[in-house]
């Protein structure tokens, strides 16, 4: 099974166990750094939680995710024309005040991810920020046929210093808030410099 079989045929249970965390301490400092009507790409946005929460704040956003059943479950939930797109296919330019890219860099090949934060650079408007979460580790790994890329503070410092043009905002660990997990998260703010 692939990353993207995983999430077609376990749609309803990943749903079930994630749309429902308070995601607040995390879109504060994003959107704190974003212009009032913002433009946002939601960047790998699995049920759409994040998308209607970013449209009810009255943020103009545009979705995408590699798995076609969660590109149906997202545009159903959010009224959005979600895209079935791969961020290694992202060819936006000048585009967004925002990406976020939250949970879903994760499952990008640790040798791609400097070509999709070029992608992701080239996509933001000038000082356009991102917000990335990676599982917080130094491996890649197989769970339950998902591939996952995990970064510690080290590794993502050596990853955006080769991203030239960029300024890191903030970096800080958090704790899964799903109860049934006690995984820590990297999340990392970054800003595109004018």
């Amino acid at each position: 099974m692939t990353t993207i079989e995983y999430y077609n045929n376990h749609v309803s249970q990943f749903v079930e166990n994630t749309f429902h965390i308070d995601m607040e301490s995390l879109y504060r400092p994003f959107l704190a750094l974003l212009p009032e009507s913002a433009h946002i790409l939601d960047l790998g946005c699995g049920s759409g939680r994040d998308t209607l929460a970013f449209k009810n704040k009255g943020y103009k956003v545009e979705a995408i995710d590699y798995s076609e059943a969660l590109v149906e479950q997202a545009t159903a939930l959010t009224g959005i024309q979600v895209r079935h797109e791969s961020f290694y296919e992202l060819n936006a330019s000048n585009q967004y005040d925002g990406i976020w890219a939250c949970a879903s860099l994760l499952h990008c090949e640790r040798d791609k991810l400097l070509d999709v934060l070029h992608r992701i650079y080239g996509a933001l408007r000038c000082t356009g920020v991102c917000y990335m979460s990676f599982k917080y580790g130094t491996s890649d790994r197989e769970k339950d046929g998902r591939v996952f890329t995990d970064l510690n503070e080290d590794q993502a410092k050596e990853l955006l210093d080769q991203l030239q043009g960029i300024k890191i905002l903030k970096q800080w660990i958090t704790v899964d808030k799903r109860p049934d997990r006690c995984e820590e998260w990297l999340n990392i703010l970054w800003k595109k410099n004018d």
